[in-house]
């Protein structure tokens, strides 16, 4: 991802936490909250294969990211830093259900898959999807996810790099940018997570 996407991502993300989307208005002229901006909602495959929802996580706090096993440098250094995050959280990180959702279904088979999240944190969940599953996924989240051609058949995919904090009842409650290190990214959950 480029700096220059990464630092428009963050501008869209505070737009988006202040509520400033363009949207209908209500009777009341008021936009809508981001929690109502972000469903969270989802229909993805486990590594093992089974369909899973957003409701199969219920009563647990979700902290969700959107990647893809290829991404050279923000990935890699996210699910890091999560493994961070729930380190220094100790016990409180029993609440949380970290999932990384690949936006690049195409590549990220579930063995692919399988055999990158071997290098961070256990607790971390992998789900992928088809193209419209992950199309789905990804509105419900209001994440950005293009792929861009390199030429010779191969391709990058640019994306937005947020992570999604839902709370054990499946209501959007948080969003934290994607370069917090894992000491701030545990005091952000900190604060929310009870």
């Amino acid at each position: 991802m480029t700096r220059a996407l990464h630092a428009w991502g963050i501008i869209g993300a505070a737009v988006l936490a202040a509520g400033l989307f363009a949207a209908p208005a209500s009777r009341a002229d008021t936009l809508p909250t981001t929690s109502t901006l972000i469903a969270g909602d989802f229909e993805l495959e486990t590594l093992d294969g089974r369909t899973v929802t957003e409701a199969d996580y219920r009563g647990k706090w979700l902290l969700v990211y959107f990647g893809y096993t290829s991404c050279p440098d923000v990935c890699p250094t996210v699910l890091n830093e999560i493994g961070g995050a729930l380190n220094e959280l100790g016990p409180l990180a029993a609440k949380l259900q970290p999932i990384f959702i690949t936006v690049d279904p195409t590549r990220d088979k579930p063995k692919v898959l399988a055999a990158y999240l071997q290098s961070f944190d256990p607790r971390i969940v992998g789900l992928y999807g088809s193209g419209e599953q992950t199309e789905a996924a990804a509105k419900n989240f209001h994440v950005y996810y293009r792929l861009r051609s390199l030429g010779n058949g191969q391709y990058t995919v640019d994306h937005s790099g947020f992570l999604y904090v839902i709370d054990p009842k499946g209501k959007f409650v948080k969003l934290l940018t994607g370069d917090l290190p894992g000491h701030q990214m545990a005091q952000a959950l900190r604060s929310v997570v009870r």
